[in-house]
């Protein structure tokens, strides 16, 4: 979201009610447009300006609405490839997340995905990898691949750096539901089952894509068929469901809890 001109003012409402929260930051998972609105600089240059009203950091993980599918977008289709080179000008240039109040980011810029990023609050280590959905752009073998091996390597170095600190969670945004059954998932969904079974901490992986709301544990190892019970997942509402969702961490005796509330409800308590 925002899919509509409704939505975009929500959009503005939802980040100034954010706005009056006390947060670390603020991560929006993908999926700033509708696939058939048009991918114009003039509108990522909008969704910028709207993102940089947020007095929290800002992060944000493209979408497969913002170039996978702007063929689709109609009176004005745009190549994929082309329209991620303007998002990474546009929102990944700079080694700090948007909005208002710095966040220093690392960034995979040696490998070309300048879009992943890694950085510690407290004693979480988050990262954000750029997986679209809903096939990972599996119609395009070679930019899929060598994207995929990227990510791939990110994550696994997140996973390194948290093991090495003992730090006793790890966050993983992505936009695709890696729980969809789309197999382009299955070489990221193996990693994952492999890293977290040798991690110690929590994991929680979050995500947008299949627009519908929840918190749950639904990772299984994909060799064993055995849960994989240090991994949670959380997916934010989607259009047409203009909401955020409330998450914290508690860490108690060096074990992380989860927690999320939609922000409706924390918003309807005065909080």
């Amino acid at each position: 979201m925002p899919y509509t001109a409704v939505e975009e003012a929500q959009l503005i409402s939802m980040i100034a009610e954010m706005n009056r929260e006390r947060l670390a930051f603020v991560v929006h998972v993908g999926d700033f447009k509708s696939s058939q609105m048009e991918c114009s600089d003039e509108l990522f240059l909008q969704r910028r300006d709207a993102f940089g009203l947020s007095h929290h950091p800002f992060v944000f993980i493209p979408g497969d609405n913002e170039w996978v599918d702007c063929p689709r977008a109609h009176w004005a289709p745009r190549d994929p490839l082309e329209r991620l080179r303007k998002l990474r000008e546009i929102f990944f240039a700079a080694d700090t997340a948007l909005g208002q109040r710095p966040l220093t980011v690392e960034r995979q810029v040696r490998r070309g995905y300048p879009e992943h990023l890694r950085w510690t609050t407290g004693e979480v280590l988050f990262a954000t990898l750029n997986i679209p959905g809903p096939n990972n752009n599996a119609r395009n073998p070679p930019e899929s691949q060598q994207r995929t091996a990227a990510v791939l390597e990110w994550m696994r170095e997140a996973f390194t750096v948290a093991r090495e600190r003992k730090l006793p969670a790890l966050v993983i945004a992505v936009q695709a539901n890696l729980w969809s059954g789309n197999r382009a998932y299955e070489p990221i969904v193996l990693a994952l089952a492999h890293e977290a079974q040798r991690y110690k901490g929590e994991v929680l992986v979050v995500h947008g894509d299949t627009h519908w709301y929840r918190f749950d544990r639904p990772l299984v190892d994909p060799r064993s068929g055995a849960k994989v019970e240090n991994v949670s997942r959380i997916e934010v509402f989607g259009s047409p469901f203009v909401n955020w969702v409330y998450v914290t961490v508690t860490i108690e005796n060096g074990r992380a809890r989860f927690g999320a509330t939609p922000g409706s409800e924390i918003a309807a308590k005065g909080r």
